[in-house]
């Protein structure tokens, strides 16, 4: 067992355990560091294993604590938006709102000092805009990106057809429309909307981080499964 993995294990351990109960403030990274004799990339590295597997949350200037349990809906499958939208009758297409280069700086996925493609831009059926989207992709992971003509094909899909994921985690609330992305959505603020927060891994490095924001009347995420172990 690696370093970073024993001090995952362990805390999971004590989070699993009930020693560290949800709330709990996690030790801050320079006393694992101390306690581990390790790199605090190494620490740093266990922690995000943590927050991955939902155990853990952290934040920014404040440390790392026990997440609190909450209802969450199971999402096998990453969503195809071109293909929804085809169901429904077809015209798809992708509007690029806005595209930029930036530095992380406490994102939840990625290192701070990371280098990001940020990414905005509104997926259109033919009756009007079906979905608002917000992305992030990690350049050392995903270098290609940064040259990519995503008006010729959306970022989900091309990320798709070019990076395997290996690991992927998936976050679903209803909110209200609110902002620049009720306006993309040509929506009256407030009015209810379905989000998706969705970030991948390959190989324990983050490839990209996305919020999908759909008008509450046009998109269903459905899951079909079977009984625990079978």
């Amino acid at each position: 067992m690696t370093l970073e993995a024993r001090i995952r294990a362990d805390l999971e351990q004590r989070i699993r355990s009930g020693e560290l109960k949800p709330g709990d403030r996690i030790p801050f990274e320079h006393e694992l560091v101390a306690r581990y004799g390790c790199a605090r990339a190494t620490v740093s590295k266990a922690l995000g294993g943590l927050v991955r597997a939902g155990l853990i949350e952290r934040r920014r200037k404040a440390g790392s604590f026990v997440a609190r349990p909450h209802s969450e809906a199971a999402v096998l499958d990453i969503p195809d938006i071109a293909a929804a939208v085809e169901q429904r009758g077809g015209g798809y297409r992708f509007e690029m709102i806005a595209r930029t280069v930036e530095t992380a700086a406490g994102d939840p996925v990625f290192a701070d000092g990371a280098r990001l493609l940020r990414l905005e831009g509104v997926h259109h059926a033919l009756d009007g805009p079906f979905a608002h989207e917000e992305r992030r992709i990690a350049l050392a992971t995903v270098p290609e990106a940064e040259s990519a003509d995503f008006t010729a094909t959306a970022p989900g899909l091309w990320l798709i057809d070019h990076v395997p994921w290996s690991e992927a985690e998936h976050r679903i609330s209803a909110v209200p429309a609110a902002g620049a992305v009720a306006s993309s959505l040509n929506l009256v603020r407030g009015t209810p909307c379905l989000r998706l927060d969705r970030a991948t891994w390959r190989n324990g490095e983050p490839v990209t981080r996305v919020r999908q924001t759909f008008p509450g009347d046009r998109y269903d995420l459905v899951a079909r499964f079977g009984p625990s172990g079978k």
